[in-house]
């Protein structure tokens, strides 16, 4: 019975005691440069300029520098570069990226109250990563299941490593993988688990889909065209879904002890999140001398508090000659969870020169360790206000862990805009965005949570920064406009496809623990992306 634990736990807890892990959070807090071709041709430069919709996000009183009402959508194409499609991933996506309004009020000579609703694609998932590389032949994904479930199943004591980062004997929790492992063990020919810790080789394929949408509704103005302010609501709606097949081939012994190919195992794994958030975001833009057109901004953005669902579906293919007693068996996860973005804030400046030239600079700043990932303790439904309360409570363990993975992340934003003549105009801009992940980061499946229970991939990978170079042309003619946009992205990474472990291993044997060392192979990785950008509007 014991080896159907953890799936049973998995799927009872949904409503009870939940959250996410480290690295699954951090795919959903990083925003793309997004919206308006404007916009990102400018390299998200436009926060102190204003009077362009996308700044509804980020600096709300951008919207109190519009004078005329104006609505507008936008479109285009995203590819990834040096990437083969797999399974449902494809390296060039068709993408609908925005559609908004606004409707601007003259309130006086020269103060106006502005209204405005955009939509936009503040993240777009479309992402397949490949890796692959040599082990060093004591090592694999497979044989640390191995280790935990040995020590599980012994004499029932638990398995411990000797952890020489805090130099004490630390629990293994264990994970849907190990969960596989129990239930798919690999036999040999008498009916025994020999114990193959160890592969040549292993290879990796995923394929992100999905988007993060989000939905802003602002009140703004201005004041005697000095002072604009400006309020968002943003409602923020998640689909994301990733497919992998991660493969290693296993060594085992023959009868004179040598190591031999056993053949290749492929855990096949797939995972959705979906659910929404709210947050809101207020700013200010002012002109400190009344003269002249040089401005600065200031923005804050409250936590997106987020209202999660994840759901897994696992299985292990058994290519070795020797299969365990239930080879189809696919251990599933579904619970639900809370999870607080970081706060965020803003500092902006713009400039124009003779209403031909316009240079737009910002910074934005994120403390990502302080994401607070909320397990949900208890849900009431009120049938007379047909209305539903959840009750959380911070994860203390997996936040400390992300406090140690995560850290800090500065976005810098750089643009200009010339106008060749009233109706042309050119734009160039650069975006850089500091690494969200530590050096030293790493999953950790030492941690008692929920998310380290139903995790379903041990991979992960430490991002670096991330540089984008734009570009971009606008025409005018009487009330409608054309503007279209280039964006070439790069962002470098260190792919692990399994955590490392070492230390004394107690195989139902305390007195005389067993030593291991099983030590990944990393791999750089990359995302590199180009999107084309087509906006149209119209001026009433």
């Amino acid at each position: 019975m014991k080896k159907y634990v953890i799936m049973i736990t998995c799927v009872l807890t949904t409503l009870t005691a939940s959250a996410q892990e480290t690295y699954e959070n951090a795919r959903l807090m990083e925003t793309d440069l997004n919206g308006t071709a404007r916009y990102v041709g400018m390299g998200g430069a436009m926060d102190a300029l204003g009077a362009d919709i996308s700044t509804i996000s980020t600096n709300p009183a951008g919207i109190g520098l519009f004078r005329h009402s104006t609505v507008s959508t936008s479109f285009g194409l995203v590819s990834q570069e040096d990437a083969q499609n797999f399974r449902t991933g494809s390296k060039t996506n068709a993408s609908f990226d925005q559609i908004g309004f606004v409707w601007s009020n003259r309130t006086s000579k020269t103060s106006f109250f502005n209204f405005a609703f955009n939509f936009h694609k503040s993240q777009n998932f479309d992402y397949i990563l490949s890796a692959a590389s040599q082990l060093d032949g004591n090592s694999s994904q497979n044989g640390l299941s191995h280790v935990k479930a040995i020590g599980q199943t012994v004499d029932g004591v638990s398995t411990y490593l000797y952890d020489k980062r805090d130099a004490m004997g630390t629990a293994w929790w264990t994970n849907q993988l190990d969960n596989l492992y129990y239930n798919t063990f690999i036999m040999d020919e008498n009916g025994e688990n020999p114990g193959w810790n160890a592969a040549s080789d292993f290879l990796m394929n995923r394929a992100n889909t999905g988007y993060i949408g989000e939905y802003d509704i602002n009140l703004s103005g201005n004041i005697n065209n000095r002072v604009y302010l400006g309020l968002t609501v943003g409602i923020h709606d998640v689909h994301y879904k990733g497919v992998s097949e991660y493969t290693e081939h296993l060594l085992g012994y023959d009868d004179d002890g040598n190591v031999v190919p056993v053949g290749p195992v492929t855990i096949d794994d797939e995972r959705t999140i979906t659910g929404t958030g709210v947050d809101v975001k207020a700013g200010i833009i002012f002109r400190p001398v009344e003269s002249s057109p040089f401005r600065i901004g200031l923005s804050i953005a409250t936590p997106t508090f987020y209202k999660l669902k994840s759901q897994s579906a696992t299985r292990l293919l058994n290519g070795t000659p020797y299969q365990g007693p239930y080879p189809g068996y696919v251990a599933k996860s579904s619970y639900e969870f809370k999870l607080n973005t970081p706060w965020k804030f803003g500092l902006s400046l713009g400039h124009t020169i003779d209403q031909f030239v316009a240079l737009g600079a910002g910074i934005e700043y994120a403390d990502y360790g302080s994401i607070d990932t909320r397990r949900i303790t208890d849900e009431y439904y009120d049938y007379y206000y047909d209305t539903t309360t959840t009750e959380s409570e911070s994860d203390v363990e997996m936040n400390r862990h992300t406090s140690e993975t995560l850290k800090g992340v500065v976005q810098l934003k750089l643009g200009a805009e010339v106008k060749v003549d009233k109706n042309f105009a050119v734009r160039f801009g650069y975006n850089y965005a500091s690494p969200m992940y530590k050096e030293s980061g790493s999953k950790d499946f030492d941690i008692d949570s929920y998310g380290t229970n139903c995790a379903s991939a041990t991979d992960f990978t430490n991002w670096k920064a991330t540089n984008r170079l734009t570009c971009g042309i606008g025409y005018r003619y009487n009330n409608f406009s054309v503007d279209l946009a280039y964006q070439y992205s790069v962002r470098k990474g260190t792919f692990s496809p399994f955590q490392a472990a070492w230390g004394d291993y107690y195989d139902g044997d305390v007195d005389n623990p067993e030593q291991i060392d099983i030590t990944p192979t990393t791999v750089e990785v990359s995302n590199k992306r180009h999107q084309l950008l087509l906006t149209l509007g119209y001026t009433f």
